[in-house]
């Protein structure tokens, strides 16, 4: 049923052909981000480790859970929301610290190994969702959101972005004019393009730059430090149809401390996402079918993700976008994309040529995103209006920062014999939170401020 604003809210009246093309332009949205994590997670364990991910966290891997996730999400909510669940950046920092962890168990182990530890973590930190859900669904969201506020939420993001600026510029140095490349056009895209292409800068930038590392590697340019700017030759042996190359999650009490922390600040983006889904259609998710539904789905998609091997999943911005674009808002044709990204999975020619994406591409990629990470953090708390004159509520963000920026080798402690380590963002985010309950003048609450609580989150574009 079309209403009169001129939303369509029953896509099946334009016809197979149009929803088919919808469906696709909601994959496309997605599809720059969502690949991006696994090629970012790459550089960190070849860069630790000395040698690539053959399994798990590959591009073929994350097209299927995203697609997996968002059709079991979307059951999980009654068919009712319309979101895409694609790749979430904010656990970036966590694969990051295991893929450096050199101590206990961790001292000789291969890249393949290390990540299906940290995917373990990933099904713990889905798995609090459910958690939260059910504590939403026991005591409503207000008392709830009273332990999580902005001046916890924000500096917590903050650090997530900052944490990884040093990656960022480790890429980007491997070829300078490239990543400059790359981040230009994604400036240009995000601020002065118009229609669909104002909603993927991401791919855009990724799109541009590689077409022009192509003709650069045409003309026997190379790298300032004499390597090829590409290599094609895992393309040649990757097949046309293939399975995913998953990897079953294993579990050590270390990594589920590194990656479980961090769905504190991924719940809060859910939180922010699904308030902007509904401000964007017109009606209130947050009610029916419930936070407490969607976060279930978001957790469950995860935590599945995590067990095949793949990164953590997270509503996602840009698709938001299209809905605002399109003015399309019927859920099934997000779960047409979900569709078209499990059947790219089953394409390994596809991943191969993702997967020769140079690293100064990614660096420049990285520039904006993980700037913009932080920069989001910051606009959570301008627009949940913190109040930093209050006492409490510098000491609570400046004990985050320290905590989040100064720990860099983190924790670690044995309990039984057992050596246990605490990362620098899960030290921050336990002192926030335990701060926020001992401290008096905690006045925050959920719903106030709308257009606060609705840019909670994480976003890509």
């Amino acid at each position: 049923m079309n209403h009169s604003d001129g939303a369509i809210r029953n896509a099946r009246a334009l016809g197979v052909p149009r929803m088919l093309l919808l469906g696709l332009q909601h994959m496309f949205a997605m599809f720059g981000a969502t690949i991006l994590v696994p090629i970012l997670v790459n550089t960190y364990f070849q860069q630790a480790v000395g040698e690539p991910l053959t399994r798990g966290l590959t591009v073929s891997i994350t097209l299927f859970c995203a697609g997996v996730g968002t059709l079991l999400f979307h059951v999980c909510s009654k068919m009712r929301v319309p979101a895409f669940l694609g790749s979430s950046f904010a656990f970036l920092g966590g694969f990051a610290t295991v893929a450096n962890l050199n101590s206990g168990i961790y001292a000789d182990m291969g890249a393949n190994e290390k990540a299906a530890y940290a995917c373990g973590g990933i099904v713990v930190a889905g798995l609090l969702y459910l958690v939260l859900a059910a504590v939403i669904k026991a005591l409503g969201v207000k008392r709830v959101m009273r332990y999580l506020p902005p001046v916890v939420t924000g500096p917590v993001i903050i650090c997530i972005g900052l944490s990884l600026a040093g990656s960022a510029i480790g890429n980007a140095s491997t070829n300078w004019f490239l990543a400059l490349i790359a981040l230009v056009v994604i400036i240009i895209f995000n601020i002065w393009g118009k229609g669909m292409f104002k909603i993927i800068p991401i791919l855009m930038g990724v799109v541009i730059a590689y077409a022009v590392a192509l003709i650069m590697n045409a003309c026997g340019i190379k790298n300032p430090d004499g390597s090829a700017i590409l290599a094609f030759d895992a393309v040649a042996g990757a097949g046309w149809v293939g399975l995913p190359s998953f990897q079953i999650c294993k579990f050590d009490i270390t990594a589920i401390l590194v990656m479980a922390p961090i769905a504190i600040a991924t719940m809060m983006e859910h939180v922010g996402d699904i308030s902007a889904i509904s401000a964007t259609v017109g009606e209130n998710f947050l009610a029916d079918p419930g936070l407490h539904r969607t976060l279930a789905g978001d957790g469950l998609a995860t935590a599945l993700a995590g067990f095949l091997g793949g990164p953590a999943n997270t509503t996602y911005g840009e698709n938001t976008g299209v809905l605002e674009l399109s003015k399309v808002y019927d859920p099934a044709v997000i779960r047409l994309a979900a569709v078209f990204a499990v059947i790219v999975s089953f394409i390994p020619k596809v991943s191969a040529i993702i997967s020769t994406m140079p690293a100064s591409i990614i660096g420049g990629v990285s520039f904006m995103l993980y700037g913009m990470i932080s920069a989001i953090g910051v606009r959570n708390v301008v627009e949940n209006k913190v109040d930093l004159t209050k006492s409490r509520n510098l000491i609570i963000a400046g004990v985050i920062f320290v905590c989040g920026l100064g720990f860099s080798d983190g924790i670690t402690f044995h309990i039984g014999g057992t050596a246990i380590t605490l990362t620098a963002l899960a030290i921050a985010a336990i002192a926030g939170i335990l701060l926020n309950i001992i401290l008096p003048g905690n006045d925050y609450e959920f719903g106030v401020n709308p257009t606060g609580d609705r840019n909670r989150g994480i976003h890509q574009q």
